[in-house]
């Protein structure tokens, strides 16, 4: 039986179900740290077609992309909003 890597598994699920992508990175940005959303960010890339198709569909340059979403990386709130829309997801604001 062919095994996959829980990170394979999770980038798998989040092209599945983008709203449990959603859901996933709302936990995070909730409960996280910025590295722990910035790796959350990359997982989704990689899910909704990687960084180079995400800087393509974002109108964003790839090499810049990717030290955006490095570990240290601190995207501005439109190149977030881009990522996002990239992604089929959004930024949006809920009262606690």
């Amino acid at each position: 039986m062919a095994t996959r890597s829980h990170e394979k598994a999770t980038v798998e699920s989040f092209r599945r179900d983008p709203k449990f992508a959603a859901e996933y990175l709302n936990a995070v940005l909730e409960d996280g740290e910025q590295e722990e959303v910035m790796l959350a960010l990359r997982r989704m890339a990689d899910a909704f077609g990687g960084v180079g198709g995400i800087a393509n569909a974002a109108d964003l340059n790839a090499t810049t992309l990717y030290r955006t979403l490095s570990q240290r990386g601190n995207p501005e709130l439109r190149s977030l909003a881009a990522i996002l829309k990239a992604m089929g997801l959004r930024i949006a604001v809920q009262p606690l």
